[in-house]
């Protein structure tokens, strides 16, 4: 329950509240998207000045390796759980939401491990970087072989979508970018730079976390609307994938042994879903797919489960495997 009192946190869940009574309280868009950005460029810089620190070692190499792995494991394994139960399009698009990360969640992560004092590696950020793009790689190869099976008839501007452009689209995205710019330009300014940027990177972090999480729980209550409707199946599946993925994740880092930071942040990696990057791709993609479904299970129900309940759940479950 200690995480739940974290000013952060609070504010979250009165966004939530504020959505939920119907209030006309708001975040401009154009704050938002600033508030997003800030997080990622404090993220980046906070990662460069430890990488500057750390160097790169075998254990961030190792860490980088089960990432990846696991950005290319979970929608394949979620892909075959949810056609089960869905069509062919509507179970890619949700196994490439789930596979693909939170870049909120993560950095409500990182701040939870700082508040109470755990260690991780800077290269991290580096990591959620790497987890974005091979879910939504996946969605679209699997949304192709399923127009071939079909012998649907594509849109030009389907059959135009490649796997390359794919890749350029997360590489090139402002966000992406920005984060990896900042994590580069701190390991090249070092300690010098992180003793200048403090008063950026530092002191405002908390604040302007909790101001953005207020905005997702504004969203998040927007988006619960769309989960009526939903068989309980699903609903379940929103709750219980989070808790397997980082099951999945725990094991690959006792098997490595990953250190109990680095551990956490990988479970709350593999156990977020994106709502933002993934669901943009999606819309055009694969058209086909249903956006309320993948769209109000990520945001409405996965989201606060992971910020409320998960990320504690994850670090305590790491620092007692791992100690």
């Amino acid at each position: 329950m200690h995480a739940l009192v974290d000013p952060a946190i609070l504010f979250f869940v009165f966004g939530v509240f504020a959505g939920l009574v119907k209030s006309n309280l708001e975040i401009p868009p154009a704050i938002s998207r600033f508030l997003s950005l800030y997080l990622l460029m404090a993220l980046g810089l906070k990662g460069g000045f430890a990488l500057n620190q750390s160097g790169l070692t075998g254990q961030v190499a190792v860490s980088l390796s089960v990432a990846v792995f696991l950005a290319i494991l979970v929608p394949g394994l979620s892909y075959l759980l949810l056609r089960r139960a869905l069509g062919g399009f509507d179970a890619a698009a949700l196994a490439a939401t789930y596979g693909s990360v939170s870049a909120v969640t993560f950095i409500t992560a990182m701040n939870h491990l700082e508040t109470h004092g755990q260690a991780y590696g800077g290269h991290m950020a580096a990591a959620m970087a790497l987890m974005e793009s091979p879910a939504i790689i996946f969605a679209v190869l699997m949304a192709n072989r399923l127009r071939g099976t079909s012998g649907a008839r594509q849109a030009p501007s389907e059959r135009n979508f490649s796997v390359g452009k794919v890749l350029h689209e997360s590489f090139t995205d402002g966000a992406q970018l920005l984060l990896l710019g900042a994590m580069l330009i701190g390991v090249v300014s070092g300690e010098a730079g992180q003793r200048a940027m403090q008063p950026f990177s530092g002191d405002l972090f908390k604040g302007m976390l909790a101001f953005f999480l207020l905005d997702m729980g504004l969203m998040a209550a927007r988006n619960l609307p769309g989960l009526r409707g939903q068989s309980p199946w699903l609903m379940a599946y929103g709750l219980l994938a989070p808790l397997a993925h980082a099951a999945v994740a725990l094991g690959i880092c006792w098997l490595l042994d990953v250190p109990q930071g680095d551990a956490a942040l990988l479970m709350v990696l593999a156990a977020s879903a994106s709502y933002i990057a993934v669901p943009a791709v999606l819309r055009y993609a694969l058209p086909e797919a249903n956006p309320s479904l993948y769209v109000g299970l990520s945001l409405g129900l996965t989201f606060p489960f992971n910020i409320l309940l998960g990320i504690p759940l994850y670090a305590r479950l790491a620092a007692a495997m791992l100690a």
